[in-house]
């Protein structure tokens, strides 16, 4: 059985993490991590702590769908234990993102802005359709999530603009374009641009337009349930745990890299 411990356990990612857990046939709870106070998970079940040397005990990865300062200080007592970690928290800033660049010279890491399968599957299309579709066609990304999303463009958007802009051989810093307002002027001809709305229950929806001259491609993925994630971060922790050291990708857990 893969022992695994969930950080954020009492939030919605982690409530839906365990019970994926629960629900396989080869994985285990083996830890739970939040804030003190929480209750335990159910009668009998692992019991949440804030203790990471106790939450992380006898664990072989660590799931982690939090914050990025928690995420930072979950991977150092990580590194600290020898325990893998999958980590798909968004909005790192890029001096934390070298922390996790560094932890993974050391220990095995699947990082990925999204784990949906299906996202995942429409980041190559992406970057086939950008290759194919060359000069002439305006690419903008409009993702949707629910209203306790903290930071914007998504994760999974930046991710899509990072693919598009490596298809057309430009930097995304660059090119992009994350608000209009006023009298912009017309569109630049080589603009990644991006559209972000916030509201309700929204599980996440992501679609890319390709328009050109007289049509306009559109490749989507919407989320109904957090389910997907958790399917594919348990697919992430079965991969992972099979690696010394290194920092993966989902193109990596679904073979789909290069």
């Amino acid at each position: 059985m893969l022992n695994i411990a969930v950080a954020g356990a009492g939030g919605r990612m982690g409530r839906m993490l365990i019970q994926a857990v629960g629900a396989s046939t080869d994985c285990r709870l083996s830890g739970a991590l939040d804030v003190a106070g929480q209750a335990a998970l159910a009668p009998g079940e692992v019991a949440v702590t804030s203790d990471l040397r106790l939450g992380l005990a006898g664990a072989d990865v660590l799931i982690d769908f939090t914050r990025p300062e928690g995420t930072l200080a979950h991977l150092a007592a990580c590194r600290a234990l020898g325990v893998r970690a999958v980590i798909g928290t968004t909005g790192f800033t890029p001096a934390q993102q070298a922390e996790i660049d560094a932890a993974a010279e050391q220990l095995a890491i699947v990082q990925a802005p999204n784990m949906s399968v299906g996202v995942n599957v429409m980041l190559r299309l992406l970057a086939t359709a950008a290759r194919a579709l060359g000069e002439g066609w305006d690419i903008e990304v409009l993702e949707a999530h629910h209203r306790h999303k903290v930071d914007a463009p998504s994760g999974t958007a930046l991710a899509m603009g990072e693919v598009l802009a490596r298809a057309r051989g430009v930097d995304l810093a660059d090119h992009a374009v994350y608000a209009r307002q006023g009298v912009t002027g017309e569109r630049p001809p080589d603009s990644i641009g991006f559209a972000t709305l916030r509201g309700g229950d929204t599980i996440g929806e992501h679609s890319v337009w390709f328009a050109g001259t007289g049509e306009r491609l559109e490749i989507s993925h919407k989320s109904s349930s957090r389910a997907n994630y958790a399917d594919g971060a348990l697919r992430a922790a079965r991969f992972v745990v099979g690696r010394e050291r290194g920092l993966y990708g989902m193109a990596d857990v679904l073979g789909l890299a290069p």
